[in-house]
Protein backbone atom coordinates (compact mmCIF):
# COMPACT_ATOMS: atom_id res chain seq x y z
CA UNK A 1 0.00 0.00 0.00
CA UNK A 2 1.08 3.58 -0.55
CA UNK A 3 1.03 5.31 2.81
CA UNK A 4 -0.86 8.54 3.23
CA UNK A 5 1.09 11.75 3.76
CA UNK A 6 2.74 11.24 7.19
CA UNK A 7 2.54 14.95 7.98
CA UNK A 8 -1.18 14.93 7.25
CA UNK A 9 -1.59 11.90 9.52
CA UNK A 10 0.31 13.50 12.39
CA UNK A 11 -1.63 16.76 12.10
CA UNK A 12 -4.96 14.94 12.21
CA UNK A 13 -4.61 14.21 15.92
CA UNK A 14 -6.12 17.59 16.80
CA UNK A 15 -8.10 18.38 13.64
CA UNK A 16 -11.89 18.24 13.67
CA UNK A 17 -13.84 16.20 11.16
CA UNK A 18 -16.95 18.25 10.41
CA UNK A 19 -19.12 15.31 9.42
CA UNK A 20 -18.36 13.11 12.40
CA UNK A 21 -18.49 16.07 14.77
CA UNK A 22 -22.14 16.49 13.81
CA UNK A 23 -22.76 12.98 15.13
CA UNK A 24 -21.32 13.77 18.53
CA UNK A 25 -23.60 13.04 21.49
CA UNK A 26 -23.65 15.29 24.54
CA UNK A 27 -22.27 13.73 27.75
CA UNK A 28 -24.77 11.98 30.01
CA UNK A 29 -24.97 10.67 33.55
CA UNK A 30 -24.55 6.99 32.71
CA UNK A 31 -24.83 4.60 35.62
CA UNK A 32 -23.46 1.40 34.06
CA UNK A 33 -21.15 0.16 31.30
CA UNK A 34 -21.90 -2.81 29.05
CA UNK A 35 -18.97 -4.68 27.51
CA UNK A 36 -20.48 -6.38 24.45
CA UNK A 37 -18.68 -9.05 22.44
CA UNK A 38 -19.09 -11.93 20.00
CA UNK A 39 -18.81 -14.82 22.44
CA UNK A 40 -17.36 -18.27 21.90
CA UNK A 41 -17.66 -21.92 22.99
CA UNK A 42 -15.93 -23.10 26.16
CA UNK A 43 -15.94 -26.86 25.57
CA UNK A 44 -16.48 -29.48 22.88
CA UNK A 45 -20.18 -29.79 23.75
CA UNK A 46 -20.63 -26.06 23.15
CA UNK A 47 -19.26 -25.97 19.61
CA UNK A 48 -22.31 -26.92 17.54
CA UNK A 49 -24.81 -24.93 19.68
CA UNK A 50 -22.48 -21.93 19.37
CA UNK A 51 -22.23 -22.30 15.58
CA UNK A 52 -26.02 -22.60 15.41
CA UNK A 53 -26.22 -19.23 17.13
CA UNK A 54 -23.69 -17.67 14.76
CA UNK A 55 -25.52 -18.93 11.66
CA UNK A 56 -29.06 -18.50 13.00
CA UNK A 57 -31.64 -17.94 10.25
CA UNK A 58 -29.47 -19.32 7.43
CA UNK A 59 -30.76 -22.88 7.51
CA UNK A 60 -27.34 -24.52 7.76
CA UNK A 61 -27.62 -28.17 8.94
CA UNK A 62 -25.55 -29.51 11.82
CA UNK A 63 -23.62 -31.75 9.42
CA UNK A 64 -22.29 -28.70 7.62
CA UNK A 65 -21.56 -26.94 10.91
CA UNK A 66 -19.53 -29.95 12.03
CA UNK A 67 -17.47 -29.66 8.84
CA UNK A 68 -16.47 -26.09 9.71
CA UNK A 69 -15.92 -26.70 13.43
CA UNK A 70 -12.41 -28.13 13.07
CA UNK A 71 -10.56 -25.06 14.32
CA UNK A 72 -12.62 -25.14 17.54
CA UNK A 73 -12.33 -28.91 17.86
CA UNK A 74 -8.56 -28.70 17.45
CA UNK A 75 -8.42 -26.33 20.43
CA UNK A 76 -10.51 -28.41 22.80
CA UNK A 77 -13.74 -26.75 21.71
CA UNK A 78 -12.62 -23.57 23.45
CA UNK A 79 -12.39 -20.11 21.94
CA UNK A 80 -10.09 -17.82 23.93
CA UNK A 81 -12.43 -14.86 23.50
CA UNK A 82 -14.48 -15.40 26.68
CA UNK A 83 -11.38 -15.67 28.87
CA UNK A 84 -10.02 -12.55 27.19
CA UNK A 85 -13.24 -10.67 27.92
CA UNK A 86 -13.23 -11.73 31.57
CA UNK A 87 -9.73 -10.30 31.83
CA UNK A 88 -10.74 -7.14 29.94
CA UNK A 89 -13.76 -6.64 32.21
CA UNK A 90 -11.52 -6.97 35.26
CA UNK A 91 -9.05 -4.54 33.73
CA UNK A 92 -11.78 -1.98 33.05
CA UNK A 93 -13.10 -2.31 36.58
CA UNK A 94 -9.62 -1.80 38.02
CA UNK A 95 -8.94 1.26 35.84
CA UNK A 96 -12.30 2.82 36.67
CA UNK A 97 -11.70 2.23 40.36
CA UNK A 98 -8.19 3.70 40.15
CA UNK A 99 -9.69 6.88 38.70
CA UNK A 100 -12.41 7.00 41.33
CA UNK A 101 -15.18 6.42 38.76
CA UNK A 102 -18.12 4.50 40.22
CA UNK A 103 -19.45 2.77 37.11
CA UNK A 104 -20.13 -0.99 37.27
CA UNK A 105 -19.14 -3.04 34.22
CA UNK A 106 -21.46 -5.77 32.89
CA UNK A 107 -20.61 -8.22 30.11
CA UNK A 108 -22.88 -9.64 27.41
CA UNK A 109 -22.27 -11.68 24.24
CA UNK A 110 -23.93 -11.92 20.88
CA UNK A 111 -23.59 -15.68 20.45
CA UNK A 112 -22.81 -17.31 23.80
CA UNK A 113 -23.39 -17.06 27.51
CA UNK A 114 -23.64 -14.48 29.01
CA UNK A 115 -26.11 -13.38 26.34
CA UNK A 116 -26.93 -9.71 25.80
CA UNK A 117 -30.69 -9.92 26.62
CA UNK A 118 -30.04 -11.56 30.00
CA UNK A 119 -27.28 -9.05 30.72
CA UNK A 120 -29.61 -6.12 29.99
CA UNK A 121 -32.17 -7.63 32.34
CA UNK A 122 -29.46 -8.01 34.99
CA UNK A 123 -28.49 -4.37 34.52
CA UNK A 124 -32.10 -3.23 34.88
CA UNK A 125 -32.76 -5.43 37.91
CA UNK A 126 -29.70 -3.92 39.58
CA UNK A 127 -31.36 -0.51 39.33
CA UNK A 128 -29.45 0.99 36.41
CA UNK A 129 -31.23 3.03 33.76
CA UNK A 130 -28.60 4.71 31.52
CA UNK A 131 -26.05 2.36 29.97
CA UNK A 132 -23.02 3.05 27.79
CA UNK A 133 -21.88 0.14 25.60
CA UNK A 134 -18.31 -0.72 24.63
CA UNK A 135 -17.90 -3.34 21.92
CA UNK A 136 -14.87 -5.48 21.13
CA UNK A 137 -14.91 -4.29 17.51
CA UNK A 138 -12.97 -1.19 16.53
CA UNK A 139 -14.00 -0.68 12.88
CA UNK A 140 -17.04 0.34 10.85
CA UNK A 141 -19.08 -2.26 9.01
CA UNK A 142 -22.33 -4.11 9.57
CA UNK A 143 -20.93 -6.92 11.74
CA UNK A 144 -18.58 -4.67 13.71
CA UNK A 145 -20.98 -1.85 14.54
CA UNK A 146 -24.56 -1.90 13.28
CA UNK A 147 -25.14 -5.52 14.28
CA UNK A 148 -24.25 -4.68 17.88
CA UNK A 149 -26.67 -1.76 17.72
CA UNK A 150 -29.29 -4.21 16.45
CA UNK A 151 -28.43 -6.73 19.17
CA UNK A 152 -29.29 -4.13 21.79
CA UNK A 153 -32.38 -2.96 19.93
CA UNK A 154 -33.71 -6.50 19.59
CA UNK A 155 -32.85 -7.34 23.20
CA UNK A 156 -34.65 -4.25 24.53
CA UNK A 157 -37.69 -5.23 22.47
CA UNK A 158 -37.64 -8.91 23.47
CA UNK A 159 -37.18 -8.23 27.18
CA UNK A 160 -39.76 -5.45 27.35
CA UNK A 161 -37.07 -3.03 28.54
CA UNK A 162 -37.53 -0.57 25.69
CA UNK A 163 -38.58 2.70 27.26
CA UNK A 164 -37.20 1.58 30.61
CA UNK A 165 -33.51 1.22 29.83
CA UNK A 166 -31.54 3.70 27.74
CA UNK A 167 -28.48 2.31 25.93
CA UNK A 168 -25.92 4.23 23.87
CA UNK A 169 -22.50 3.16 22.56
CA UNK A 170 -19.03 4.67 22.33
CA UNK A 171 -17.61 5.61 18.95
CA UNK A 172 -15.69 3.12 16.82
CA UNK A 173 -12.12 3.45 18.08
CA UNK A 174 -9.96 2.22 15.18
CA UNK A 175 -7.72 5.29 15.41
CA UNK A 176 -7.90 6.02 19.14
CA UNK A 177 -4.39 6.09 20.66
CA UNK A 178 -5.36 3.43 23.19
CA UNK A 179 -6.08 0.95 20.39
CA UNK A 180 -3.29 1.93 17.98
CA UNK A 181 -0.33 2.36 20.33
CA UNK A 182 -0.19 -1.31 21.47
CA UNK A 183 0.10 -2.20 17.77
CA UNK A 184 2.91 0.34 17.36
CA UNK A 185 4.82 -1.36 20.17
CA UNK A 186 4.03 -4.82 18.84
CA UNK A 187 4.93 -4.02 15.24
CA UNK A 188 8.29 -2.55 16.28
CA UNK A 189 9.04 -5.64 18.38
CA UNK A 190 7.84 -7.98 15.62
CA UNK A 191 9.97 -6.29 12.99
CA UNK A 192 13.01 -6.49 15.27
CA UNK A 193 12.27 -10.18 15.93
CA UNK A 194 12.07 -11.09 12.25
CA UNK A 195 15.25 -9.14 11.54
CA UNK A 196 16.95 -11.09 14.35
CA UNK A 197 15.72 -14.39 12.87
CA UNK A 198 17.14 -13.43 9.49
CA UNK A 199 20.43 -12.34 11.03
CA UNK A 200 20.72 -15.68 12.82
CA UNK A 201 20.19 -17.38 9.46
CA UNK A 202 22.98 -15.32 7.92
CA UNK A 203 20.71 -13.09 5.81
CA UNK A 204 20.29 -9.92 7.92
CA UNK A 205 19.42 -7.70 4.97
CA UNK A 206 16.86 -10.00 3.34
CA UNK A 207 13.55 -8.37 2.34
CA UNK A 208 10.83 -8.21 5.01
CA UNK A 209 7.14 -7.40 4.55
CA UNK A 210 4.53 -6.35 7.11
CA UNK A 211 1.01 -7.74 6.70
CA UNK A 212 -1.82 -5.95 8.48
CA UNK A 213 -4.49 -8.64 8.80
CA UNK A 214 -8.21 -8.19 9.35
CA UNK A 215 -11.42 -10.16 8.95
CA UNK A 216 -12.69 -10.27 5.38
CA UNK A 217 -16.28 -9.17 4.83
CA UNK A 218 -18.56 -9.27 1.78
CA UNK A 219 -17.65 -6.55 -0.73
CA UNK A 220 -21.22 -5.25 -0.59
CA UNK A 221 -20.98 -4.77 3.17
CA UNK A 222 -17.59 -3.09 2.78
CA UNK A 223 -19.00 -0.59 0.30
CA UNK A 224 -21.86 0.21 2.71
CA UNK A 225 -19.57 0.60 5.72
CA UNK A 226 -19.78 4.05 7.26
CA UNK A 227 -22.17 5.28 4.61
CA UNK A 228 -25.75 6.47 4.62
CA UNK A 229 -28.11 8.27 2.26
CA UNK A 230 -26.52 11.46 1.00
CA UNK A 231 -23.08 10.43 2.29
CA UNK A 232 -20.78 13.40 1.66
CA UNK A 233 -17.51 11.56 2.29
CA UNK A 234 -15.36 9.43 0.05
CA UNK A 235 -13.11 6.66 1.32
CA UNK A 236 -9.97 4.98 0.09
CA UNK A 237 -10.87 1.76 -1.79
CA UNK A 238 -14.53 2.96 -1.64
CA UNK A 239 -14.94 1.54 1.86
CA UNK A 240 -14.72 3.08 5.31
CA UNK A 241 -13.83 -0.39 6.60
CA UNK A 242 -10.77 -0.66 4.36
CA UNK A 243 -9.91 3.03 4.69
CA UNK A 244 -9.88 2.87 8.49
CA UNK A 245 -7.45 -0.06 8.46
CA UNK A 246 -5.22 1.63 5.87
CA UNK A 247 -5.16 4.90 7.80
CA UNK A 248 -4.30 3.19 11.10
CA UNK A 249 -1.69 1.04 9.36
CA UNK A 250 -0.11 4.16 7.90
CA UNK A 251 0.14 5.74 11.34
CA UNK A 252 1.65 2.58 12.83
CA UNK A 253 4.36 2.41 10.15
CA UNK A 254 5.14 6.12 10.55
CA UNK A 255 5.45 5.86 14.32
CA UNK A 256 7.54 2.68 14.24
CA UNK A 257 9.99 4.25 11.82
CA UNK A 258 10.14 7.54 13.76
CA UNK A 259 10.67 5.82 17.10
CA UNK A 260 12.94 2.91 16.14
CA UNK A 261 14.30 3.56 12.67
CA UNK A 262 12.85 0.22 11.57
CA UNK A 263 10.57 0.00 8.57
CA UNK A 264 9.47 -2.34 5.78
CA UNK A 265 6.94 -2.39 2.93
CA UNK A 266 3.43 -3.23 4.08
CA UNK A 267 -0.01 -4.14 2.85
CA UNK A 268 -3.52 -4.86 4.11
CA UNK A 269 -4.69 -8.48 3.81
CA UNK A 270 -7.81 -10.38 4.79
CA UNK A 271 -8.65 -13.65 6.49
CA UNK A 272 -11.47 -15.86 7.77
CA UNK A 273 -13.60 -15.69 4.63
CA UNK A 274 -16.86 -17.63 4.88
CA UNK A 275 -20.16 -17.82 3.04
CA UNK A 276 -21.14 -18.80 -0.46
CA UNK A 277 -18.22 -18.99 -2.94
CA UNK A 278 -20.02 -16.88 -5.55
CA UNK A 279 -20.38 -13.90 -3.18
CA UNK A 280 -17.42 -11.48 -3.51
CA UNK A 281 -15.46 -10.83 -0.31
CA UNK A 282 -12.53 -8.52 0.35
CA UNK A 283 -9.16 -9.81 -0.86
CA UNK A 284 -6.29 -10.72 -0.92
CA UNK A 285 -6.37 -13.64 1.50
CA UNK A 286 -3.37 -13.59 3.81
CA UNK A 287 -2.11 -17.01 2.72
CA UNK A 288 -2.28 -16.05 -0.96
CA UNK A 289 -0.42 -12.83 -0.14
CA UNK A 290 2.32 -14.75 1.69
CA UNK A 291 2.75 -17.10 -1.29
CA UNK A 292 3.02 -14.14 -3.67
CA UNK A 293 5.51 -12.29 -1.47
CA UNK A 294 7.69 -15.39 -1.17
CA UNK A 295 7.67 -15.63 -4.97
CA UNK A 296 8.92 -12.04 -5.10
CA UNK A 297 11.90 -12.84 -2.87
CA UNK A 298 10.58 -11.72 0.51
CA UNK A 299 12.23 -13.69 3.32
CA UNK A 300 10.52 -12.36 6.42
CA UNK A 301 6.89 -11.70 7.38
CA UNK A 302 5.49 -9.67 10.27
CA UNK A 303 1.79 -10.40 10.81
CA UNK A 304 -0.11 -7.63 12.61
CA UNK A 305 -3.70 -8.61 13.57
CA UNK A 306 -4.86 -5.02 13.11
CA UNK A 307 -8.54 -5.90 12.80
CA UNK A 308 -8.76 -7.65 16.16
CA UNK A 309 -9.06 -6.55 19.77
CA UNK A 310 -8.14 -9.91 21.33
CA UNK A 311 -6.76 -13.35 20.49
CA UNK A 312 -10.01 -15.08 19.60
CA UNK A 313 -10.29 -18.05 17.28
CA UNK A 314 -9.73 -16.17 14.02
CA UNK A 315 -6.36 -15.09 15.40
CA UNK A 316 -5.40 -18.38 17.05
CA UNK A 317 -6.35 -20.51 14.04
CA UNK A 318 -6.22 -18.38 10.90
CA UNK A 319 -3.03 -16.55 11.86
CA UNK A 320 -1.14 -18.58 14.48
CA UNK A 321 -1.93 -21.87 12.77
CA UNK A 322 -2.64 -21.47 9.06
CA UNK A 323 -0.70 -18.31 8.18
CA UNK A 324 2.37 -19.20 10.24
CA UNK A 325 2.30 -22.72 8.78
CA UNK A 326 2.31 -21.15 5.30
CA UNK A 327 5.37 -19.11 6.31
CA UNK A 328 7.10 -22.21 7.70
CA UNK A 329 6.40 -24.21 4.54
CA UNK A 330 7.94 -21.42 2.46
CA UNK A 331 10.89 -21.16 4.87
CA UNK A 332 10.13 -17.56 5.79
CA UNK A 333 11.12 -15.95 9.06
CA UNK A 334 7.84 -14.88 10.66
CA UNK A 335 6.14 -13.64 13.78
CA UNK A 336 2.64 -12.63 14.83
CA UNK A 337 2.23 -9.39 16.77
CA UNK A 338 -0.02 -9.43 19.90
CA UNK A 339 -3.53 -8.00 19.88
CA UNK A 340 -4.28 -5.17 22.36
CA UNK A 341 -6.03 -7.65 24.70
CA UNK A 342 -5.55 -6.19 28.17
CA UNK A 343 -2.60 -3.95 27.34
CA UNK A 344 -2.57 -1.10 29.86
CA UNK A 345 -2.82 1.54 27.10
CA UNK A 346 -5.82 -0.20 25.57
CA UNK A 347 -7.67 -0.55 28.86
CA UNK A 348 -6.88 3.06 29.73
CA UNK A 349 -8.02 4.15 26.26
CA UNK A 350 -11.37 2.40 26.65
CA UNK A 351 -11.93 4.19 29.95
CA UNK A 352 -11.02 7.45 28.20
CA UNK A 353 -13.75 6.66 25.65
CA UNK A 354 -16.20 6.18 28.50
CA UNK A 355 -15.13 9.51 29.99
CA UNK A 356 -15.73 11.27 26.66
CA UNK A 357 -19.39 10.44 27.11
CA UNK A 358 -19.96 10.94 30.84
CA UNK A 359 -20.79 14.17 32.66
CA UNK A 360 -18.59 13.31 35.63
CA UNK A 361 -14.87 12.81 34.87
CA UNK A 362 -15.51 14.15 31.38
CA UNK A 363 -12.76 14.19 28.76
CA UNK A 364 -13.83 16.80 26.21
CA UNK A 365 -11.09 16.02 23.70
CA UNK A 366 -11.68 13.17 21.26
CA UNK A 367 -8.18 11.97 20.34
CA UNK A 368 -7.71 10.26 16.97
CA UNK A 369 -4.59 9.43 15.03
CA UNK A 370 -5.92 9.58 11.46
CA UNK A 371 -7.79 12.04 9.27
CA UNK A 372 -10.91 9.82 9.38
CA UNK A 373 -11.71 10.28 13.05
CA UNK A 374 -13.07 10.81 15.55
CA UNK A 375 -15.92 8.55 14.47
CA UNK A 376 -19.61 8.98 15.23
CA UNK A 377 -21.37 8.64 18.58
CA UNK A 378 -24.71 8.74 16.75
CA UNK A 379 -24.69 6.94 13.40
CA UNK A 380 -26.52 8.45 10.46
CA UNK A 381 -29.66 6.92 8.92
CA UNK A 382 -28.96 3.57 7.30
CA UNK A 383 -25.25 3.62 8.15
CA UNK A 384 -23.66 0.17 7.51
CA UNK A 385 -26.96 -1.08 6.10
CA UNK A 386 -28.40 -4.49 6.92
CA UNK A 387 -29.21 -5.94 3.50
CA UNK A 388 -31.28 -8.75 5.02
CA UNK A 389 -33.82 -6.30 6.40
CA UNK A 390 -34.17 -3.56 8.97
CA UNK A 391 -34.13 -4.33 12.70
CA UNK A 392 -34.55 -2.12 15.74
CA UNK A 393 -31.27 -0.36 16.53
CA UNK A 394 -29.84 1.96 19.15
CA UNK A 395 -27.39 4.87 18.82
CA UNK A 396 -28.53 5.97 15.38
CA UNK A 397 -30.34 8.92 13.88
CA UNK A 398 -33.02 6.49 12.72
CA UNK A 399 -33.24 4.77 16.11
CA UNK A 400 -36.68 3.81 17.38
CA UNK A 401 -35.67 2.00 20.59
CA UNK A 402 -33.50 2.84 23.56
CA UNK A 403 -33.72 6.50 22.58
CA UNK A 404 -32.48 9.44 24.55
CA UNK A 405 -30.53 11.49 22.07
CA UNK A 406 -31.40 14.20 19.56
CA UNK A 407 -31.94 13.29 15.90
CA UNK A 408 -28.85 13.51 13.73
CA UNK A 409 -28.36 17.27 13.26
CA UNK A 410 -28.28 17.62 9.48
CA UNK A 411 -28.12 21.40 9.71
CA UNK A 412 -25.02 21.14 11.87
CA UNK A 413 -23.31 19.06 9.20
CA UNK A 414 -23.79 21.80 6.62
CA UNK A 415 -22.60 24.58 8.92
CA UNK A 416 -19.58 22.66 10.17
CA UNK A 417 -18.69 21.51 6.67
CA UNK A 418 -18.78 25.14 5.53
CA UNK A 419 -16.56 26.08 8.46
CA UNK A 420 -14.21 23.25 7.58
CA UNK A 421 -13.96 24.51 4.01
CA UNK A 422 -13.03 27.94 5.33
CA UNK A 423 -10.39 26.39 7.61
CA UNK A 424 -8.91 24.50 4.68
CA UNK A 425 -8.75 27.66 2.61
CA UNK A 426 -7.01 29.39 5.51
CA UNK A 427 -4.40 26.62 5.62
CA UNK A 428 -5.55 25.06 8.89
CA UNK A 429 -7.12 21.98 7.33
CA UNK A 430 -9.87 19.64 8.50
CA UNK A 431 -9.59 15.94 9.08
Amino acid sequence: MSPLDPQESAASVTAVNAVTEAGRMAPKEYDAVLLASFGGPEGQEDVIPFLRNVTRGRGIPDERLEEVSHHYRANGGISPINAQNRQLKAGLEAELAARGIALPVFWGNRNWDPYIPQTLQEIYDAGHRKVLMLTTSAYSCYSSCRQYREDIGMALTETGLDGKLEVDKVRQYFDHPGFVEPFIEGTAAGLADVRAQLAAAGTPDAPVHILFATHSIPTRDAEAAGRSEGEPRTFEEDSAYAAQHLASGTEIIRRVEDETGLTAPWSLVYQSRSGAPHVPWLEPDINDAIEELAGQGVKGIVIVPLGFVSDHMEVVWDLDTEALETCARLELAATRVPTPGTHRKFVSGLVDLICERTVANNIAERPHLTKLGPWYDVCRPGCCANFRGEKPTIAGADTTVGTGHDPYPAAAVASRTAAGTADTAAGRGTA
